[in-house]
């Protein structure tokens, strides 16, 4: 008799088996905001289908039908009910369950048409303006410690034309003086879940107020002060002005920041400056901002604008934010005679 081959063995135990080693590089694979969001919506899923009588794990297609339809009863945005959906495919495909979100799209599809009809749009961060920029970092006060790091964190965020996430990961090895300015390292991002990171120049400003590089500069030596020369750049500062330190059970040990506070920082600003509707600045609003003043400039380059900011290829997002420049700079109703 002929030795079996591997096709044709049965598979021993080991190769079912994942140590908990690999079990963690697969969780660190999705960042730690998306992992909490997806578990905060399963929870809200498995309570309603709890109060339903319906099973969560696995679901058939009709209760996620079901489901969407109660999420679309509550008014929610579509992309809030998209989040929602996401958030079970994934614990399905965790639990290697097959999941069937046929019914469920076409709902909200159904959703999305009733959604628009009836006013509802999506709710976006406003671009921040250099004006407001200015305003916002005039509230700002340079003798404290809050005041150092949050206008670092505003002014460095919109320069980089950085994503939240991106400003709060930043590390102090990850930024390398240059004549012109400094360059800083994005390691990670939404559109680079491999790591392979991107460069960002960023240069010195014409004003001092709103200089990122001076403002980095100015935060960097206030670290020193504290004794921080490696680590996060931007550390979490508690009521009582301590510098990094993180109360029991929350927040990373190493008292950076979080995409949460970078928001935070934007949004309390706004409301200090009195910008109108102050309330829907969100740290979004630093990277849409960069992307309308940078098309808005002479000489505007939209690939450079894109590899600045770590926009992909023919970015829907990117191209969007660009056509508010666009619809008034390039309108084809204004030389029409009318």
């Amino acid at each position: 008799m002929t030795d079996l081959t591997p096709v044709d063995r049965a598979p021993a135990p080991r190769d079912t088996h994942l140590s908990d080693a690999a079990w963690q590089l697969i969780a660190e694979a999705t960042p730690a905001s998306t992992r909490r969001a997806y578990r905060e919506e399963w929870a809200r899923f498995t309570d309603w289908c709890t109060t339903e009588q319906r099973t969560p794990l696995p679901a058939t297609g009709q209760t996620l039908a079901e489901y969407t339809a109660h999420l679309a009863g509550r008014d929610l945005a579509p992309s809030s009910i998209g989040k929602a959906l996401a958030a079970i495919t994934k614990a399905h495909e965790a639990a290697d369950h097959p999941v069937d979100r046929r019914g469920a799209k076409e709902v909200l599809r159904g959703y999305r048409k009733r959604y628009a009809s009836t006013g509802g749009t999506a709710k976006r961060a406003p671009a921040l303006t250099l004006n407001a920029l200015r305003a916002m970092v005039a509230t700002l006060d340079p003798a404290t410690l809050v005041g150092v790091r949050d206008r670092a964190v505003i002014v460095l965020g919109f320069a980089m034309a950085a994503r939240r996430s991106e400003i709060a990961a930043l590390n102090l090895a990850d930024l390398e003086p240059h004549p012109e300015g400094i360059q800083v390292t994005v390691r990670l991002s939404k559109t680079d879940k491999d790591g392979h990171g991107r460069i960002v120049a960023v240069p010195y400003g014409s004003n001092l107020a709103t200089c990122p590089v001076r403002s980095v500069a100015q935060w960097r030596e206030a670290l020193a002060h504290h004794g921080r020369d490696t680590g996060p750049l931007f550390l979490r500062i508690d009521r009582h002005g301590r510098l990094g330190h993180v109360a029991t059970g929350r927040g990373d040990a190493d008292g950076r920041i979080t995409g949460e506070t970078v928001a935070a920082i934007v949004r309390k600003a706004a409301e200090a400056a009195g910008l109108d509707a102050a309330q829907a600045y969100s740290g979004h609003s630093l990277r849409r901002g960069f992307a309308t003043a940078a098309y808005a400039a002479p000489g505007a380059d939209l690939v450079r604008i894109a590899r600045h900011g770590g926009w992909k290829e023919g970015s829907a997002a990117l191209y969007g934010y660009l056509e508010e420049v666009d619809r008034w700079r390039q309108n084809p109703a204004a030389g029409i005679g009318l």
